[in-house]
C-alpha cells in the first residue's frame, strides 16, 4: 500500500476517510495488517504528506491511532493528548490539518478504563496533572448516575467509561463552539468531525454517527 498522494487526498471525502478508518480497525482486530512498506513510505513522503484524516486520542500506550486503525506514514494526523481533550493550541493544529493541509475527518477518539478520566473521578492532584484533569472534570458532573457518591469514583469502571463518553461529546461540543474554521467547514460538507471509543479489552473502535 502506497502513502498517500496529492491526487488521492484530493478525491477523498469525508464518508470516505471514515470507511478507511473503520477498514482499518477491523483489519487491526482480525490480526490483518495492509501490506505497505514503511521505509517505501518514508520515501514516498519526503518531499510532502497529504494525510486524509486528523484523529485526537489519548497518550495512553495502548492507544495508538496508527496502529488500530492499521494506517502508515503519512496518512494520519495524529494529536495526543491525557484525556483527549481540546485546547487553543490543539484547535489550531486541527484547522492546519483541515483548512491547510487538507484532511477531511477528524476523530475525538476517546477509549475504556482511561487513566487520566479516573483521575478526574478521583478528584487526583499532583503537580500540574491538577490542572489538566480540571479541563475533565465537566464530563465527570455531567454524567448524573450513579448519585451516590460513593460510586462516582475509579472503582466503577461503567461510571468510568460513561464519563469517558461524555468526555468525547463535550470535545466534540467544544470543536464546533470554539472554532468557527472546522464548523464552517463541517457545515459546508467539506469535512466531518465525530466521535469514537476504543475499547483496550477487543480492539474494536465503535464511532459515534
Amino acid at each position: 500500500m502506497k502513502a498517500h498522494t496529492k491526487e488521492t487526498q484530493a478525491t477523498m471525502t469525508p464518508e470516505k476517510a471514515l470507511n478507511f478508518l473503520t477498514e482499518g480497525n477491523v483489519r487491526f482486530q482480525n490480526n490483518l495488517k495492509a501490506n505497505r512498506n514503511l521505509l517505501e513510505q518514508v520515501n514516498d513522503t519526503s518531499d510532502g504528506q497529504f494525510p486524509f484524516a486528523t484523529i485526537l486520542s489519548c497518550i495512553d500506550s495502548r492507544v495508538s491511532a496508527e496502529l488500530v486503525f492499521d494506517q502508515g506514514l503519512g496518512d494520519i494526523f495524529s494529536v495526543r493528548i491525557a484525556g483527549n481533550f481540546v485546547n487553543e493550541d490543539i484547535l489550531g493544529s486541527m484547522e492546519f490539518a483541515c483548512k491547510l493541509a487538507g484532511t477531511k475527518l477528524i476523530v475525538v477518539l476517546g477509549h475504556t478504563a482511561c487513566g487520566a478520566i479516573k483521575g478526574a473521578c478521583d478528584d487526583a492532584k499532583l503537580g500540574n496533572l491538577t490542572n489538566m484533569l480540571a479541563k475533565i472534570k465537566p464530563a465527570v458532573v455531567a454524567v448524573k448516575e450513579p448519585q451516590d457518591s460513593s460510586m462516582r469514583n475509579s472503582s466503577n469502571s461503567d461510571f468510568v467509561d460513561n464519563v469517558s463518553a461524555k468526555n468525547v461529546q463535550l470535545t466534540l461540543d467544544r470543536i464546533l463552539n470554539e472554532s468557527d474554521v472546522l464548523s464552517e467547514m463541517q457545515k459546508n460538507g467539506e469535512i466531518k468531525i465525530i466521535g469514537a471509543m476504543y475499547d483496550i479489552n477487543t480492539g474494536a473502535v465503535n464511532f459515534y454517527e
